[in-house]
């Protein structure tokens, strides 16, 4: 059995949730609290009831989420949002949220993560944010049509593609999540081709006239990375049994 405090205390260094500023709103750190003590690390993407009641079912009692609870402005705990602080106080489920600590960290992040899993060396940082790039520029071995087939099998084909730029892109950016963003500014950052999570229907335009390629293949899928890495991390620093809490969200 392991101190809730002393988790904690190794997330918030992990994570540099101190030195890292957020979008406004966005909370990062312990949530949630429980009643001190940890048996079982879990990791989620969403702090969702579903997840919640996963967790509490899999005797999970420290779960680390990358969309936290509280985001501004705050909500009455009425309704759903009752149900779903119930469930982690019933269940002594302390939750724990890192949003963009863990999206940019240089080595456990899911922009990092994800050049990993595809093959992809980092080489610079691009869109600026506080003092901070929240994106990731990577070179790239592939033709546009490898390039495809890689993300095809890391996502289950579970993206979509507009490839109007260069067949044989030399470098990529990844921004995991929403890649908004980062549409009109990956070519300031050398590059015509973005991997991210989701786009807008406008960006097939966007992608048309910019002559580029953009990949979106779910924003839930694409940071499943970093939740994970720092749980996995939690889980063996403190000797304690690890899982996922898989919600199999399509977008």
């Amino acid at each position: 059995m392991t101190n809730t405090i002393d988790l904690v205390g190794f997330c918030d260094n992990r994570t540099r949730q101190f030195d890292i500023p957020d979008f406004n709103g966005a909370f990062n750190g312990l949530q949630i609290e429980n009643d001190g003590s940890v048996t079982k690390i879990g990791a989620a993407v969403d702090a969702g009831l579903f997840p919640f009641k996963k967790a509490v079912e899999s005797k999970v009692d420290f779960l680390i989420v990358h969309h936290g609870p509280f985001w501004t402005p705050p909500i009455p705990l009425v309704g759903a949002a009752y149900e779903k602080i119930k469930v982690c106080l019933d269940g002594n489920l302390a939750v724990y949220g890192s949003h963009l600590p863990l999206d940019l960290h240089p080595e456990i992040g899911n922009n990092s993560l994800l050049a990993q899993k595809l093959g992809l060396t980092p080489m610079g940082t691009f869109l600026e944010y506080e003092g901070f790039d929240i994106g990731l520029i990577a070179e790239s071995p592939y033709e546009r049509q490898e390039l495809r087939m890689q993300l095809e099998i890391l996502f289950s084909s579970k993206i979509s593609a507009m490839e109007f730029g260069s067949p044989k892109p030399k470098s990529v950016a990844i921004l995991t999540g929403s890649g908004q963003s980062a549409v009109d500014q990956i070519l300031k950052a050398g590059t015509d081709t973005l991997i991210t999570g989701e786009l807008k229907q406008q960006h097939f335009n966007l992608a048309q006239e910019l002559q580029l390629n953009l990949y979106a293949c779910g924003h839930y899928a694409t940071e499943t990375f970093a939740v994970e890495a720092l749980a996995m991390e939690v889980a063996s620093q403190f000797s304690l049994p690890y899982q996922f809490i898989e919600t199999d969200c399509p977008l």
